[in-house]
C-alpha cells in the first residue's frame, strides 16, 4: 500500500459515497445510485486508487478499462469484464450478447443487485467518448433510466482532463449527474513522508518525480537524490525513464507537432519566437494550434506577468515538473542510457541541476506560499505569480495581487533563492528593492523564499523549506 500514502482522504470519500448508496437501500429515494467522475493526468494512480477501494469495499463489482479500440472491440471487452466480475448473474451476458452500447448498459443495470450495494467502474472514458457514436447521450440515458435506480456506485475515470471536465459541463448530456474528484500527484509533504526526506530534499524529490506514486515507489526510503538517480539511470526500464514516454504516446498518438513543441518548451524555451525556432522553425499558425492543444490538455501553462498594467510578454512552461525534468535531462539521452551509460547522463544532470532547479522550483514554491498565507506578516493573495519584462532586465520571482494578470492592487513582492550554501543576503534585498521601485512607488511588503536562510534585515517576511512544506501538511 506504499503507493497510497497521501490518498487517505480520497479513499475516505469513496467510502462515504458507498455508504450513502448502502443507506438508501429500501428507502424512499427511487434513485439510490451515485455517480463519481474521477480525473487526473496519466500515471497519477487513478486506477490503482479505485482498485484498492474496490478490493477493500468487498461488494459485488465490475472494473472495465477502455483501450481506444473500435466500438465493437470495446463492447467485447466490456462483456469480458462483466464475465470476470463479481456481479451476481454475470453469466446472463453469455446467454444474451448485447449488440450495442445502449443494450449493454441496460443489460448491465439489470444484473446489479437490488438488496445490497455494488460498484461499477468504467476507466478511460474519453476513449469511449471519442470512439463510440453519441456515447455521452447513451451514458446519460442509461444512467437516468436504469443505472441510477440501482444501489450502485458508478465510477467514471479519465486521463484527458479537458474531456472529463466537459463531460459534466453545462449543456452536455451528463451535466450534474455525478460528483467530481480531481486526483493530483502526491504533494511535497506526502513525497517527503513516503521517502523519509527532510523538507528541502522533499521539494527536490517532488521536482524529479512529479509526485507520481509509481516513480516514488522506486525511490529507496531515506536515499538522497543522487543515489536515486544513479540507480534509475542504470536501469533502462526504470519508472523514471519510461513513464513520460508512455504518457506522451497515449496523449499524442497522432500529433508529432505537439510533441515537438512540448519538447522545445521542456528544454527551456519560454517565448513564442524561441519555441517556434526550437521546434524546427514552424509557422505562427502551426505553433498556435500546437500550443492550444498543450494548454487544453493542461500540459503547458501560458503565463503572463502580474502587474497593474497590461503585458503581452507571455511565457510558456511545462506544468508537470517530472515531465520537465525528463524532457531536459532524460529524453535527449535515452540512447546513451540504453547503452548502459547512464553515468554520463548523471554527470550531465549534476552539472545542470542547480540552474535547472532554480527556475523549475519557482511555481511549486509560489503554490506553497499560496497555501501558507495569510500569516502574521502577509495577507492571503487571490493571485500569486511573477513579473518580467521582454528583455528580462527586471524579473520579480513572487508577486502577490488581488487578481491576475492585470492587478488593481499589488499586495507583496518577493525573491526566491534556492541554493544549498548561499543564504538570502543584503545584495539580494537591494536588488529586490530596486525592482520594486521600477513597478510601484508604494512601500509594498517584501519577502524572501530561501533554501539556506536569510542573512539580512529589512524584509517583511521570509520562508524556508520547513515552513513551506508545512503548508501542504496543513491543507492537504
Amino acid at each position: 500500500m506504499v503507493a497510497f500514502i497521501g490518498r487517505e482522504h480520497q479513499l475516505a470519500g469513496l467510502d462515504a459515497l458507498l455508504s450513502e448508496v448502502r443507506a438508501a437501500i429500501g428507502g424512499d429515494d427511487p434513485r439510490p445510485g451515485k455517480c463519481l467522475l474521477i480525473r487526473g493526468r496519466r500515471r497519477i494512480g487513478k486506477s490503482s486508487l479505485v482498485e484498492a477501494f474496490v478490493d477493500r469495499a468487498a461488494v459485488p463489482a465490475m472494473f472495465f478499462t477502455a483501450a481506444g479500440a473500435s466500438t465493437e472491440v470495446e463492447l467485447e471487452s466490456l462483456i469480458e469484464a462483466v464475465n470476470s466480475s463479481t456481479l451476481p448473474d454475470r453469466t446472463v451476458f453469455d446467454d444474451a450478447t448485447p449488440g450495442n452500447w445502449s443494450a449493454a448498459l441496460r443489460q448491465l443495470a439489470g444484473i446489479l443487485p437490488d438488496d445490497r450495494p455494488s460498484v461499477v467502474v468504467v476507466d478511460e472514458v474519453p476513449y469511449l467518448v471519442d470512439r463510440v457514436d453519441a456515447f455521452e447521450g447513451i451514458l446519460q440515458r442509461a444512467w437516468d433510466r436504469e443505472l441510477s435506480r440501482k444501489p450502485v456506485l458508478f465510477i467514471l475515470i479519465g486521463s484527458d482532463l479537458s474531456m472529463m471536465e466537459a463531460l459534466s459541463s453545462y449543456g452536455r448530456p451528463f451535466h450534474q449527474r455525478g460528483k467530481e474528484m480531481v486526483l493530483g500527484p502526491l504533494n511535497p509533504a506526502e513525497v517527503g513522508e513516503m521517502l523519509q526526506l527532510a523538507p528541502a530534499e522533499a521539494f527536490d524529490a517532488a521536482l524529479v518525480t512529479g509526485g507520481l506514486p509509481l516513480i516514488c515507489a522506486d525511490w529507496p526510503r531515506g536515499a538522497d537524490l543522487w543515489q536515486f538517480l544513479s540507480a534509475e539511470l542504470a536501469n533502462p526500464v526504470a519508472p523514471l525513464l519510461v513513464s513520460a514516454e508512455r504518457s506522451l504516446a497515449s496523449e499524442f498518438p497522432d500529433s508529432a507537432m505537439a510533441r515537438a513543441v512540448l519538447s522545445a518548451i521542456g528544454s527551456g524555451e519560454r517565448t513564442f519566437t524561441n519555441v517556434a525556432r526550437a521546434a524546427g522553425g514552424i509557422s505562427h499558425t502551426t505553433l498556435t494550434r500546437a500550443v492550444d492543444v498543450l494548454v487544453n490538455k493542461r500540459m503547458v501553462a501560458a503565463d503572463l506577468p502580474i502587474s497593474t498594467s497590461a503585458s503581452r510578454e507571455r511565457r510558456y512552461r511545462v506544468t508537470d515538473p517530472y515531465l520537465r525534468f525528463w524532457l531536459t535531462f532524460v529524453a535527449p539521452y535515452l540512447a546513451e542510457i540504453e547503452r548502459l551509460r547512464g553515468d554520463l547522463t548523471l554527470r550531465r544532470i549534476e552539472a545542470g541541476w542547480t540552474s535547472w532547479r532554480g527556475r523549475a522550483i519557482e511555481p511549486l514554491l509560489r503554490e506553497s506560499l499560496a497555501r501558507l498565507l495569510p500569516d502574521d506578516a502577509l495577507p492571503a493573495a487571490p493571485a500569486i505569480g511573477a513579473y518580467w519584462t521582454r528583455s528580462n532586465s527586471i524579473e520579480i520571482d513572487v508577486v502577490g495581487a488581488d487578481r491576475e494578470p492585470i492587478a488593481r492592487q499589488l499586495l507583496f513582492l518577493g525573491s526566491i533563492k534556492w541554493l544549498e550554501n548561499s543564504a538570502f543576503d543584503g545584495h539580494d534585498l537591494l536588488a529586490l528593492q530596486r525592482h520594486r521601485a521600477t513597478i510601484t512607488d508604494d512601500p509594498i511588503p517584501l519577502l524572501a523564499i530561501s533554501r539556506s536562510g536569510v542573512e539580512t534585515v529589512g524584509l517583511d517576511a521570509s520562508y524556508g523549506p520547513a515552513e513551506l512544506i508545512q503548508a501542504w501538511r496543513r491543507l492537504g
